[in-house]
């Protein structure tokens, strides 16, 4: 697997680490239940990172040296690709012949090494892009720079040189084939998976608040109405989106502030570096920074328990191509209120396991996460609702999925080419 520009060992919801990172992780560990190796290439960001770590038993990251320690935007990593692709290709030299069965690249920027790779090896390139530009360009965000056209033009290449391409759901495939050109006989639809082990439904609700008080800085009672945002800080994710509803919410109940708790999980990310503070400044524009924390991010059961301490949990991105945090939060039987874009209709069944909204305006939200969090019948409904729905989707089947898409692309790739006569 190739997974350039963010370690799997990177903690989601800082810098550029998010659900793809959650992917591959869990991806790579059902495989090697299943007794096959997964060699995860990745771009060395520390000198204290050792050259190998082993993830799992049957798993191996691989922290290839391409461009100076520390972090490099994306925009920058285009020029260092050369230089992981021949670390890469050198360690893969130390091997037996014929070491590698398949390359698996996740993000364009992977994909490009993967496409060189996949000529070099002579085994297929299977890709998955998890966001794709043309796709985020059609729906930026108010202030958001759009993506570069060396990135679309680079997506392009991937997409016509894999053997397969994976889409998480059906309008991602549907957006590989009308907008990018791709062969619809390459491409397959996996969804992603939730970790329902740890992702469980709350035990004690109350028990999961009072272990955030501290960190949140309040008391958070077993009456509050507790609001929360998971996920990267900047303009694609949105979260301003929350900040205005709930100061909406306030302005059209005055007895909720009160009890209103609004927790944000996460990290400056992206273009949001550029102004790292702007939530917190939005929050004192707004009033409301005694209804507002800002939390670390976190993961496994201590990210469960941010879920389970929320009535809802809002996922307002402009673009998503799925959705993990959706998902997570719906496995801890907590509702989502999520924006109708891309993958989100699937990883969200509205009315019944969340609510989803046409569109960002702050009047919109604060009606549907009023009812999600304020109306206990539907709250009760759409709790148990999401539990179910969750079920659906394991990082078993998504496992399965995959292997059987590499099992067929390998199979393709022997059949002798046919000559036209």
């Amino acid at each position: 697997m190739l997974s350039v520009h963010t370690s799997p060992l990177a903690q989601p919801g800082t810098g550029d680490a998010g659900g793809m990172n959650v992917y591959v992780v869990q991806t790579a560990l059902e495989m090697a239940r299943r007794g096959v190796e997964v060699e995860i290439f990745t771009r060395q960001t520390s000198s204290e990172l050792p050259s190998v770590a082993e993830l799992a038993p049957g798993v191996l990251v691989r922290h290839v040296v391409a461009g100076p320690f520390g972090g490099l935007g994306k925009e920058d990593l285009p020029g260092q690709l050369c230089a992981f692709t021949a670390g890469v290709l050198r360690d893969e030299a130390r091997q037996e012949p014929g070491w590698f069965d398949v390359v698996h690249s996740h993000y364009w920027l992977s994909g490009q090494v993967g496409w060189l790779l996949r000529d070099r090896w002579g085994v297929p390139l299977v890709h998955t892009a998890h966001t794709l530009a043309k796709v985020k360009n059609a729906s930026l965000a108010s202030g958001d720079t759009p993506e570069p056209l060396g990135r679309v033009v680079g997506e392009e290449q991937v997409v016509a040189e894999a053997d397969r391409l994976v889409a998480s759901t059906p309008a991602e495939a549907e957006a590989l084939i009308a907008e990018y050109g791709a062969d619809p006989e390459a491409v397959r639809t996996v969804a992603p998976g939730v970790d329902l082990a740890t992702f469980t439904p709350e035990l004690d609700r109350g028990a999961a608040r009072a272990g955030l008080a501290d960190e949140a800085g309040v008391a958070i009672g077993e009456d509050d109405v507790v609001l929360a945002f998971v996920g990267r800080i900047q303009p694609l994710k949105a979260p301003d989106v929350l900040l205005r509803a709930a100061a909406e919410m306030i302005a059209r109940r005055p007895e909720l502030r009160s009890r209103l708790r609004v927790l944000v999980v996460g990290g400056p990310s992206g273009s949001g570096l550029a102004q790292p503070r702007v939530l917190v400044d939005l929050a004192d524009e707004l009033g409301i920074t005694d209804v507002v924390s800002f939390l670390r991010p976190r993961g496994g059961r201590a990210l469960a328990e941010v879920y389970r301490a929320a009535d809802v949990v809002a996922v307002p991105s402009y673009s998503e191509s799925f959705g993990l945090v959706a998902l997570e939060a719906q496995a801890c039987g907590t509702p989502v209120v999520a924006a109708a874009v891309g993958g989100l209709p699937v990883a969200v069944a509205d009315g019944r396991s969340g609510l989803l909204v046409a569109d960002h305006s702050a009047a919109s939200w604060a009606s549907a996460l009023e009812r999600a969090a304020l109306d206990r019948e539907m709250r009760g409904r759409l709790a148990a609702g999401a539990v179910e729905h969750a079920q659906v989707f394991s990082w078993d089947h998504t496992a399965d999925a995959l292997l059987a898409t590499y099992a067929e692309a390998t199979a393709a790739r022997r059949e002798p080419r046919r000559v036209a006569v």
